[in-house]
């Protein structure tokens, strides 16, 4: 490996950076191999908010009273947003919070005593004047202002959504079609079971897609009546072939992998998620403690008796009435599926997840966005209406754009298209002059950090030090604007001093503590190496762009089979 760009000095740095490795060929090395499940595995109920739960059913086409009104898109507040806080280091476990048994005991005390206008268990909670302007947002000279704006392109069926960052592209999401074949993560079928293989402790299920499914037997849900002893209870002792079962998507189909299902089904809303038949009771840990008190109060109340809940981020300030609307829909929304699979004479989808644009504002869409621009009539009405349903203080800032009165695209409009085009290049460039190199290969994906141009202006630990800060914060970038999945390595440029390793992956972790994806970072190696996973979803920004190679298939090399004759 070298760091190629910068000539005499970047080979200098390479040249140390081989030196050190080489010194160091003899000393134990503590990498983390081998632990691959974290990056698939189901985050704890209240722990992992998005997207951690599959997503919500598909909204029925809305009515809208008024007619649309044709207005410029609102650019806004462009300035870059401020540094993400640092994070102490994420701990290798899952034990949950280490005050639980305080937690308890609060139920009963103080959590109860905070002041509602009903004061019964029925009662609607009004919501207070604060409340109301901190979801409506700010606004500067009554035009909205924001961290962010989404960016909706339809064009001939492909609905692509653009996430901005001031200017800057944030995250990019691609829909098409056929992706009710490729894209079917969080959709809920009536299976049956092809086959079940004991020593993969997996079943394959015929889910009426063109791959079988898979089924691993920790995602299995059974009665305990049926088994004997449910401890140790096998595979092939629960699941039969040509038996139907209810289960749902976890995560797409990849190259010749067929999609991953589970039978622990849930259906979010926008402010909670129903686990259907089920005892899960949670609150996300991104909320204050004092708004998870309040809102543990309030679920007491509304919880259905028959059915798990997980209260969101996006539950914020709602108010009991809120709650209950939205469980009250979900709960419906289970009984049509329940219905349905009761009719169902063989494999067949049981629940479809909305249009990409409606999936992603309900999982984004808050006070911070200064607006949401589309350029699809149709959309924009149903959208439109969908944030009007569940955030009308927020439906103003959902605008229409007109690409024939531009005389642009909307994601020419906003720089988003030379973005995506440097997004699609193996090489990043760091503002000192360093770069990144990301390689993907079928097991793992790779990043290289180079000084490149970067020559520094002290000394070469030092030097060496800035640019692993810069690659850090720009690796956590790239991961979401690329949507790269599954086991990564970074190779970070040697440091000596061993502070200086500490500090760059403390900076990497709070980078990535704004990525809403599930990450799970381990310290940096003898060697310069971060392992880290990051939960698989999509298929990538590069692989919905791109098609390998026919020449050479995408190996990125020909081999001449002449010179074997």
């Amino acid at each position: 490996m070298s760091t190629g760009d910068g000539g005499n000095q970047a080979g200098a740095s390479g040249a140390a950076k081989k030196r050190r490795r080489g010194s160091r060929g003899g000393r134990n090395r503590s990498t983390s191999g081998g632990q691959r499940s974290s990056g698939e595995a189901r985050g704890q109920a209240d722990d992992v908010e998005l997207p951690d739960v599959p997503n919500e059913g598909k909204v029925t086409d809305p009515k809208v009273a008024d007619s649309a009104v044709v207005r410029r898109p609102r650019i806004g507040d462009t300035r870059p947003a401020p540094a993400a806080p640092p994070v102490q280091p994420a701990q290798q476990s899952s034990s949950g919070d280490g005050g639980g048994n305080k937690k308890k005991r609060r139920r009963g005390g103080r959590g109860r005593s905070r002041s509602r206008s009903g004061g019964g268990g029925g009662s609607t909670e009004t919501i207070d004047a604060d409340i109301i302007e901190r979801r409506r947002g700010r606004t500067r000279d009554g035009r909205p202002v924001g961290r962010y704006l989404m960016c909706v392109q339809v064009r001939d069926g492909l609905t692509q959504v653009a996430v901005l960052e001031g200017r800057s592209l944030l995250e990019h999401y691609v829909s098409r079609p056929a992706d009710d074949i490729s894209q079917i993560h969080g959709n809920i079928y009536l299976g049956r079971v092809q086959n079940v293989l004991p020593g993969m402790e997996a079943a394959f299920v015929d889910i009426a897609t063109p791959k079988n499914a898979v089924l691993y037997r920790g995602d299995v849900q059974f009665d305990k009546e049926d088994v004997e002893t449910t401890s140790t209870a096998r595979i092939e002792h629960i699941l039969r072939s040509r038996q139907m079962i209810l289960c749902q998507v976890t995560k797409n189909p990849i190259g010749a992998k067929g999609a991953r299902l589970t039978q622990e089904v849930s259906l979010p809303g926008r402010f909670v998620v129903l686990i259907p038949n089920s005892k899960t009771y949670g609150i996300s840990k991104r909320l204050p403690e004092d708004e998870r008190r309040r809102l543990r109060s309030v679920l007491d109340r509304v919880k259905p008796a028959e059915h798990g809940v997980i209260v969101r981020t996006a539950a914020e300030h709602a108010t009991e009435h809120e709650l209950r609307a939205d469980m009250s829909r979900l709960v419906e929304e289970w009984k049509e599926i329940e219905e349905k699979s009761k009719a169902a004479n063989g494999p067949t989808l049981l629940y479809r997840e909305p249009e990409l644009a409606v999936r992603v504002i309900r999982e984004e869409f808050n006070a911070e966005y200064r607006g949401v621009v589309i350029d699809d009539r149709r959309l924009y009405e149903e959208v439109k209406a969908y944030v009007a349903d569940f955030n009308p203080e927020l439906a103003d800032r959902v605008e229409y754009f007109d690409a024939e009165a531009e005389g642009l695209s909307i994601f020419e409009h906003h720089h988003v298209h030379e973005q995506l085009h440097k997004a699609l290049d193996r090489k990043v460039w760091l503002p000192s002059g360093g770069s990144l190199i990301i390689e993907h290969t079928e097991a793992l994906t790779v990043i290289d950090v180079n000084t490149g141009k970067n020559v520094g202006t002290s000394n070469l630990e030092e030097t060496v030090f800035r640019n692993n800060l810069e690659a850090a914060e720009e690796v956590a970038r790239q991961l979401r604007l690329r949507d790269i999945g599954g086991i990564i390595v970074i190779d970070f440029i040697d440091m000596e001093i061993r502070e200086n390793r500490k500090r760059v992956v403390e900076a990497f972790r709070a980078a990535l503590s704004r990525d809403k994806t599930r990450t799970q970072v381990f310290d940096i190696s003898e060697l310069g190496l971060v392992e880290m996973t990051r939960k698989r979803i999509g298929e990538g920004l590069l692989t919905a762009f791109a098609d390998p190679c026919p020449d050479c298939e995408g190996r990125g090399v020909r081999v001449d089979f002449g010179l074997l004759d």
